[in-house]
């Protein structure tokens, strides 16, 4: 699957569960795609391994989900706004293989 069809597939669920029947701004965004990480930050703090899936009823939880959620919340985006985020992703990495090795000399 490429990174265009996850994008307009994420997107397009959201649409279909209505999540676009009132504005959302640009900070909500940011904020509900942060959430996602704190909600994996927190699994982590209460011990649950990195790889580890487990369920609560049918709906899975864990790091791997909560990072899932990140990039769908990511990808929702983009397909909303038309962000051609596999375009971003490429011309980033490419960036990225042109810096030196610890490039910024910053810790942490």
């Amino acid at each position: 699957m490429s990174i265009q069809y996850l994008v307009k597939k994420a997107h397009e669920n959201a649409v279909n569960k209505g999540w676009y029947e009132e504005p959302r701004s640009f900070g909500d965004v940011i904020a509900l795609t942060h959430a996602e990480l704190s909600e994996a930050l927190e699994d982590y703090r209460d011990g649950r391994g990195l790889k580890e899936i487990y369920y609560e009823g049918q709906k899975p939880c864990g790091i791997p989900i909560e990072l899932a959620d990140t990039l769908l919340r990511i990808f929702d985006f983009c397909g909303h706004v038309g962000i051609d985020l596999e375009g971003a992703l490429a011309e980033k990495m490419a960036y990225n293989e042109s810096r030196p090795h610890k490039h910024g000399g910053k810790v942490i």
